[in-house]
């Protein structure tokens, strides 16, 4: 059996503004600061064997203030692939560490030209009932930007392809995101349909913390997190 832990990043400056912030990359309030420290927390005994992130500051910084709580006495390193930065990273072979991958495919679904407006003026502009749509339904896209079925087409093929074979060699996983490119994941393991996910929230800064065994996700209660 394998963990997977999926963590919302903690409020956003942006998150704090009431703006939309979509790829914007902006980085946490205090109070994002402190929720990830709380996921910490509760993940402390987690001994990960991977962690992915979007590659937005807000969602790295979650990961690595939370890891900063862990006691499996790792490392976090962020891995680069190319130039100085992969070729001058070497270190003793007899360091523990644990590989920190930044992916294109989790960041936040793109806002398009919402990006930087203010939630409250353009629901007072377009409508209340309008802009919920625009921020939850599954297949409405905001003007210029990605709905969540299209989240879900980038984010998914690569939860297919890297994250299920880590989890099938036993392997535990950490993956800090976005509402909605958490989302996708939580609908394609949960089987949530098309209907249902516009009312499934992902709360910023709490873990969800899932087995996995014989290709199945079963998800922890609150209770088994504390």
């Amino acid at each position: 059996m394998s963990i997977l832990v999926l963590l919302r990043h903690g409020k956003s400056m942006w998150n704090k503004l009431n703006l939309f912030t979509g790829w914007v990359d902006v980085p946490l309030a205090e109070e994002g600061i402190d929720e990830a420290l709380r996921a910490g927390e509760i993940l402390k005994d987690y001994c990960f064997d991977e962690v992915y992130t979007s590659v937005l500051i807000r969602s790295i910084q979650t990961a690595m203030i939370a890891l900063s709580k862990n006691g499996c006495g790792k490392t976090p390193i962020i891995q680069h692939n190319e130039g100085r930065m992969k070729d001058w990273a070497n270190m003793p072979e007899n360091i523990p560490v644990l590989p920190v991958y930044e992916i294109e495919e989790l960041n936040e679904r793109y806002y398009g030209n919402l990006q930087g407006l203010n939630k409250q003026e353009m629901a007072e502009k377009f409508g209340a009932e309008m802009v919920h749509k625009w921020r939850r339904s599954y297949d409405i896209n905001p003007p210029g930007g990605e709905s969540l079925k299209d989240n879900y087409e980038r984010t998914i093929p690569f939860f297919k392809a890297t994250i299920i074979p880590r989890l099938e060699e036993g392997k535990n996983i950490l993956i800090s995101a976005h509402g909605n490119s958490l989302r996708a994941i939580v609908k394609f393991i949960e089987n949530i349909s098309d209907n249902d996910i516009p009312k499934f929230e992902i709360p910023t800064g709490k873990p969800l913390i899932y087995d996995y065994k014989d290709g199945n996700f079963i998800k922890k209660s609150e209770d088994e997190n504390d």
